[in-house]
């Protein structure tokens, strides 16, 4: 995971950056909770889990309005 949270963000605008390293990490944390495997039965818990993780990091993005 340290790969993609460091280093060259290859061309990805910094939202796209911070998406992807929210994905990470909670795949990350999913497949630690999962003893390093997600099941298939478990991929829509997994998807809302990133969505979650998504909409934090969008929400910590805004700017209060002027």
């Amino acid at each position: 995971m340290d790969a993609y949270v460091v280093g060259d963000p290859d061309g990805l605008s910094p939202l796209q950056v911070e998406l992807r390293d929210a994905v990470a990490r909670e795949l990350h944390a999913q497949l630690a909770l999962r003893s390093e495997r997600i099941e298939l039965a478990d991929v829509p818990e997994v998807a809302y889990q990133i969505t979650l993780r998504v909409s934090e990091t969008l929400r910590g993005r805004r700017t209060p309005p002027a």
